[in-house]
C-alpha cells in the first residue's frame, strides 16, 4: 500500500513543476552539519487544514524536471509518523507543534546531502516548500577572521626641559659681593681717615716748631 503511495507520489512530483507558495514556509534555505551530527530542516504550512499531512522529500540531485525525489516519511494526525523505505525512528523523525514541522536527521553522512522539501497534496495540485540545501561534510568549513589593523600612536616629542639651577651651599654669591664691597669701603675710610688725622698731627708738630724757631 505504502510503496504504491510512494510510487505515485514520485511520479506527481516528476510531473508537476516546483510550486512554492507563501503558505509553505519552510527554514532554513541552506544547512550544513559535519558528519554524524544532526540536521533539522522546518516547515510551518498556514493552511485551513490543521490536520493535513505533511510529507517530506529528498532530491539527491540539482532541481529538474527529471529529478528523483525520495520519500523520507509523512506526517499524519491518526496515524502520526509513516517511514519510507530504509528509514525509520533511528535516522530520522517528525515532530509537529501547532502549524510548523520540523524534520529532524541524525547522524547525517555526506551521501545524505540534497535537497529537503515539506510538501501537502491538495486537489489536485502538490504545493511544495522552497527546500533546504543540506551538505554533509567531514570537516566545517572555517571563516577566516578579518585581520585586525593596529593603530600604530604616534610617540609624543618631548620638548627638552630647561636645566635646573645648581643650587651651590653657603653664602649666596650676591652677599658675598656685597659684604667684600662694604669692608673694601670701610678699609678706604678708615685709612683715609688715618692718613688726615697723620696728616693734621705732621702740621701741627710743623707749626709748634716753627713758633719756638722765630721767637
Amino acid at each position: 500500500m505504502w510503496l504504491w503511495l510512494c510510487l505515485l507520489l514520485l511520479a506527481a512530483a516528476q510531473l508537476a513543476a516546483l510550486h512554492s507558495s507563501l503558505t509553505h514556509q519552510q527554514s532554513p534555505r541552506t544547512l550544513t552539519v559535519q558528519t554524524n551530527k544532526f540536521a533539522n530542516i522546518s516547515c510551518e504550512v498556514k493552511t485551513s487544514l490543521a490536520n493535513q499531512r505533511i510529507y517530506w522529500l529528498r532530491q539527491l540531485q540539482a532541481p529538474s524536471m527529471d529529478s528523483h525525489y525520495e520519500f523520507l516519511a509523512v506526517w499524519d494526525s491518526t496515524k502520526q509518523i509513516v517511514y519510507g523505505d530504509n528509514m525509520g525512528q533511528e535516522k530520522l523523525t517528525v515532530i509537529r507543534e501547532s502549524t510548523q514541522t520540523t524534520l529532524h536527521l541524525r547522524n547525517v553522512k555526506p551521501a545524505e546531502s540534497g535537497v529537503y522539501f515539506c510538501m501537502t497534496v491538495g486537489t489536485p495540485e502538490l504545493t511544495f516548500g522552497k527546500g533546504t540545501q543540506l551538505t554533509v561534510v567531514d570537516v566545517l568549513p572555517t571563516t577566516a577572521q578579518p585581520t585586525k589593523m593596529t593603530k600604530t600612536t604616534p610617540k609624543k616629542r618631548r620638548c627638552p626641559l630647561p636645566p635646573l639651577p645648581v643650587t651651590r651651599k653657603g653664602i649666596p654669591c650676591g652677599s658675598l659681593t656685597l659684604g667684600l664691597l662694604v669692608t673694601g669701603v670701610m678699609i678706604l675710610l678708615v685709612s683715609l681717615g688715618v692718613a688726615i688725622h697723620l696728616y693734621c698731627l705732621r702740621r701741627r708738630a710743623r707749626l709748634r716748631f716753627m713758633k719756638k724757631f722765630y721767637k
